[in-house]
Parts: C-alpha cells; structure tokens; sequence
C-alpha cells in the first residue's frame, strides 16, 4: 500500500485497471492530507484469495481493514469499480466515513442506459474508451506491459474484475434501495464524454444519494482525475474542508 502526505486521511480506491503507477493526482493530494493507497485483493502483484468472490467480500475486506488501521473516520475516493466498492462500505457502516467522492462509478444498473462491456473490448479499445483526450490512450498504447511479471499482473487483474462484477454485469441490483443509507456528503465527479459508464449513471445517482452534489467534467471520459487532475483535487480539497 501506498501512504504519504498528512493531515486528514483519504483512502483512494482504484478501479478495474489497478493503480500500478502513482498518478500526478495522487501527489498533489498528498500535499494535502493522508492519502492511502492499497491496491485491492487480486490485483497487481497480490495474491489470488480463494475468499474473494464478489463485491461486498472486498467490501468487508476494506471494512476489516479500516477497523485494524484504527481508521473510525475517514473520506473515500473510489474511481468507477472503486467507487462502486466505496458505496458497499458506506451503506453498511456509515459512520465510519466522513465523505465519499465518487468518480465515474459503477455499482446501479438503469433501464435505458449500459455500461460499456469492459470484457469485449481489446486493449486498444479499453485504452481509446477510457479517455476523450486520445494521446493519453496513444501514451497507454505506447507503453504496454514487457516483463512477464507485469504481464501476468494485466491478466491477473482482467480475472478478479470478472470475479467481481462479470455475473451482474457492472453492478449490484440490490444497491440501490441501501442508498438511502448515506448520510455523509457525497461529491459525484462525471466525465460528460464517458464510454465506459455513461453520464445517465452520475445523473441518476445523483437522485438516489441524499444531498449528493454532481460535478460534470466537459471534454473528458471516464478517468476525469487523469484528464483534469488540477480542478479534480482543487474540487476534492475544497469538498473535504466543507466537511463538518
């Protein structure tokens, strides 16, 4: 796990790619506060656990985590399968948690919108949806894995995604009804160009989380902390120091 940075506590985390690299995001915010880093259960270069079989494993995995840190109040970013994650916890144990920012999150099913379906798309299409500023896919693209280690990491996250959320596709159909759950402030960040989750899926938490507030970030997909990472953690700074 990374850590670095003081002050209050922030817990990021990651989505379906992992967070192999520290990002120029994660360094400004620790200029700001503490910022935690893990990479989850089944991704990188952990271990495969036999116990992980679903969201809410890795929900109570985290909870568990927080509970052994002495972590009882904390803010919570989680970007699309990470922000999924973050509202599992938080509507099981809402008082640990002081805020949630929620980027591009997966997690609720609409009727009249999908998810691009991550699990057909080949590298090249995973890297060109990702993003509307196409040479940062051009940067990813340019870049891909050598060693056998880094390879194995790729494959390895590509299994646990499916672990997770490959049987409903992308979400929980129970989730929606706990919603009503989350009593702490809530920030939704939304790429307004997202393929991978469009933004009906922002809009529509938008309404089923008490109070929740929805930033739309114009000329950016589903990574808006990547594409626009000066207003992202100016918005994140001013959000968490809103927070009474």
């Amino acid at each position: 796990m990374r850590r670095a940075g003081t002050g209050q506590t922030i817990l990021y985390l990651h989505g379906a790619n992992g967070a192999p690299v520290i990002q120029p995001f994660m360094q400004e915010l620790a200029q700001d506060f503490n910022l935690l880093v893990p990479e989850h259960p089944g991704f990188g270069y952990s271990d495969e656990p036999p116990w992980l079989e679903n969201i809410h494993d890795l929900a109570y995995f985290y909870l568990d985590f927080l509970k052994h840190q002495k972590l009882d109040s904390v803010h919570v970013i989680g970007s699309s399968m990470g922000g999924w994650l973050a509202m599992e916890m938080a509507v099981r144990e809402p008082s640990r948690f002081k805020s949630l920012v929620l980027i591009d999150a997966a997690g609720v099913p609409l009727p009249d919108a999908q998810p691009g379906d991550i699990f057909l798309w080949s590298a090249e299409q995973m890297a060109r949806n990702l993003f509307y500023d196409q040479t940062l896919a051009d940067r990813v693209l340019a870049n891909p894995p050598t060693s056998e280690q880094d390879k194995d990491a790729l494959l390895k996250n590509k299994h646990t995604v499916a672990r997770l959320a490959w049987q409903p596709r992308l979400h929980d159909p129970f989730l929606s009804k706990w919603l009503h759950r989350l009593d702490m402030p809530v920030k939704l960040a939304w790429g307004k160009d997202d393929k991978v989750m469009p933004l009906a899926f922002g809009q529509a938490l938008k309404k089923l989380i008490p109070g929740a507030t929805l930033d739309i970030y114009e000329a950016c997909g589903h990574l808006p902390q990547v594409e626009h990472p000066a207003r992202f953690c100016a918005s994140v700074k001013s959000f968490i120091e809103g927070v009474r």
